[in-house]
């Protein structure tokens, strides 16, 4: 088994093991044309070569379309002027998006194999189809009469990068940033493209390239001093049909502007962003725009002014307007020095208390984005009622792809099916069926913009994400937000194919492992959603009173009498009352409240009997043993697999699924020993720790 190289993912192009399959391949794709004149298209075509030449041996000569006198694979764009594409397709038209694609076998003349033409109504979707393309022969899928048609269910499919222009990633636990590197930009932009590659592959059309906490040196990003490399990464993103974003400093005319304000209703401040505004696009054409975190978390915002949030956005919004940009505003705002003793006021509620009186306020070119739950990430929490509490406003959903509370890619837990999760949930906003995913992609209410964004978990790592396990929530995001259907058991499946193995017998190990490892993640850490037992400075491993809730700290009211934070209308923060019905209702009474969200809404004494017949101490207790012995044979798991994965990536997973199985031990004793103390009552089975 060769070695691999870092930069591959699931590009992993191993040659066909069958000759009859390579000998399909090379007569599907003698040659490969391209109909129009286009760098995407160029890059489908060239992507398509490669792969071909990898995995049968062949290389296929780049043809124009025109040209492609027999067998082979066309390439192009509806509507632009090649005849056989608009005949053969033009009927399906309406059935894609601006993005979507058609892939088609089409019939040759006798003695020939037919072609198959590769079409979308933009050059993003023929090389979306490229992709798709390659991705079955990667899974040893025949190429004969092929009829597919795909469109993206979210029209911005985005990743956030933490970085930070010293090399760090903010919450990265995957090595350094490849962008930056001691304060500047890295020289060598190879790795740039690199992920460029993985990102197109599986739809990501969007990028904001540095930290949401825009730093000194980030805040100049803006300006002409980096404009010479940011056209370069906005050259390579485009060719991956990748649109370029930066997060924005909303003090910067302050910071880097000479002004002696920010105040975004002063005619001195949004004049200063038209120009950046203006500088910017007449360098990079296509920009996408700005992503902006402001009034959370000591990040300056209009609040300074006695404005809000509308306020600031709009005036971002109108500057950018004209070329025809988009504000992104993050609605992750809440008051940092909250006293966990005044129990009325509640983090939980902010976002909401914050956005919804302002609906129907922002610029239809703003977008506010809100991560899918209340708090922050945790790994149980309910969906955020902010969806189904805007109507007349433009929606994104926040996730977060690096485990920063779900072990820190140390940990292999694979969140797909906890996205499936939120994106399925029915708001019931407008009746039965107005899901996060109708409201995300702008369906529900007829917005002009929608979609997803999620946190990047990679870095300069070899493998990317630290844990090769982990690529997994880099691939199930792509190509989760591209369709939401699809379910996390075939994702995952998918991708163990591409990544590792068409072997069943790995399939069917390391899909038990990615498919289990959320519940078994939960249940040796933080019991009934009631989450943040983590350190407060590093949010890795167990600390049961440590996070920083304010300088207080805590999070889950422990104390003799029982556990949980009381979230209802009658007695308590009165969070509950921000659903709509039925959820109000559910969520506010432990009788109906779902036992895995428990503790987020309610106050119950450790005696309260759940579902399961158990006692809320007990259930404590026995899941953070079962966690535990549920860690350990993931180990046993993966190592079964020797001999049948790469070297490489199997000693680096087996490593880190023996610290998994170490660390859920500790979580085991600390969780448990402390709610005994706390409680008072002991395991009935005499189980404390070991």
């Amino acid at each position: 088994m060769r070695a691999r190289i870092g930069s591959e993912a699931w590009l992993r192009y191993e040659t066909v093991e069958s000759e009859a399959l390579r000998e399909e391949y090379r007569n599907a794709c003698a040659a490969v044309a391209i109909a129009g004149e286009t760098k995407v298209l160029r890059t489908a075509a060239t992507e398509l070569k490669e792969a071909m030449r990898a995995m049968t041996g062949y290389s296929p000569e780049l043809v124009a379309a025109r040209d492609l006198e027999a067998s082979g694979v066309i390439i192009g764009v509806l509507g632009g002027g090649d005849a056989a594409i608009d005949g053969a397709i033009g009927g399906e038209a309406d059935a894609i998006g601006d993005e979507g694609y058609v892939i088609r076998s089409m019939r040759g003349s006798a003695g020939e194999s037919g072609r198959i033409l590769i079409a979308g109504k933009s050059d993003r979707g023929a090389l979306y189809g490229t992709f798709h393309l390659i991705r079955l022969m990667q899974q040893r899928e025949p190429l004969g009469g092929l009829h597919i048609v795909e469109t993206p269910a979210n029209g911005l499919r985005m990743i956030n990068q933490w970085d930070n222009m010293d090399g760090s990633i903010e919450r990265g636990y995957a090595g350094k940033s490849i962008f930056y590197r001691d304060g500047r930009f890295v020289e060598d932009l190879t790795r740039v493209r690199e992920y460029a590659r993985l990102l197109s592959s599986v739809g990501i059309n969007a990028i904001s390239i540095n930290n949401v906490n825009v730093h000194r040196e980030e805040t100049k990003l803006i300006t002409t001093a980096y404009e010479e490399t940011l056209v370069k990464v906005a050259d390579i993103l485009r060719a991956y049909g990748i649109g370029l974003f930066l997060s924005i400093n909303f003090a910067s005319p302050i910071a880097i502007g000479g002004l002696s304000t920010a105040d975004p209703l002063d005619p001195a401040v949004r004049g200063w962003w038209a120009e950046r505004a203006s500088d910017l696009y007449r360098a990079i054409p296509d920009f996408g725009g700005f992503l902006v975190k402001a009034d959370s978390e000591f990040r300056p915002g209009p609040f300074t002014y006695g404005r809000n949030h509308a306020d600031g956005a709009n005036m971002l919004a109108e500057a950018l307007a004209p070329h025809g940009g988009l504000v992104i505003w993050r609605c992750f705002v809440y008051n940092c020095l909250q006293d966990w003793r005044d129990r009325s006021t509640d983090r939980a509620r902010a976002a909401y208390d914050h956005f919804t009186p302002l609906d129907g306020q922002f610029a239809d070119n703003v977008i506010l984005q809100i991560k899918n739950g209340p708090m922050d990430f945790q790994v149980r929490e309910p969906v955020s009622p902010l969806f189904g509490g805007l109507r007349e406003t433009n929606q994104v959903l926040e996730l977060q792809i690096t485990q920063e509370y779900t072990g820190q890619q140390k940990h292999v837990c694979y969140l797909v099916p906890q996205w499936k999760e939120v994106l399925d949930f029915d708001t019931h906003a407008a009746g039965e069926g107005t899901t996060v995913a109708k409201i995300a992609n702008g369906g529900a209410w007829n917005r002009p913009y929608g979609g997803i964004a999620a946190v990047s978990n990679i870095g300069d790592d070899a493998c990317w994400t630290g844990h090769p396990l982990a690529q997994a929530n880099l691939y199930g995001y792509g190509r989760l937000i591209w369709n939401p259907s699809l379910t996390a058991e075939g994702i995952a499946s998918e991708w163990i194919r591409l990544s590792h193995s068409c072997d069943p017998a790995v399939e069917d190990a390391v899909l038990g492992i990615l498919m289990n490892s959320w519940g078994i993640y939960e249940s040796y850490t933080a019991p009934l959603g009631v989450g943040w037992m983590v350190s407060p400075n590093h949010h890795y491993g167990p600390n049961v009173d440590g996070y920083e809730y304010s300088k207080w700290g805590t999070y889950h009211f422990a104390d003799c009498r029982g556990i949980g934070v009381d979230r209802t209308i009658g007695t308590g923060t009165g969070y509950a009352a921000q659903y709509h019905s039925p959820w109000r209702e559910t969520y506010d009474s432990p009788e109906s409240c779902p036992d895995e969200l428990l503790l987020f809404f309610h106050h119950v004494p450790y005696t309260h009997v759940l579902r399961s017949g158990k006692t809320v101490i007990q259930h404590i207790y026995d899941t953070h043993f079962e966690g535990a012995e549920a860690a350990a044979a993931l180990l046993d798991e993966w190592l079964s697999l020797r001999g049948k994965i790469n070297e490489e990536d199997f000693e680096l997973v087996a490593s880190r699924l023996a610290e998994q199985r170490d660390h859920a031990k500790e979580w085991r004793d600390v969780i448990n020993t402390y709610f005994c103390r706390k409680s008072g009552i002991a395991d009935g089975q005499g189980r404390l720790i070991y």
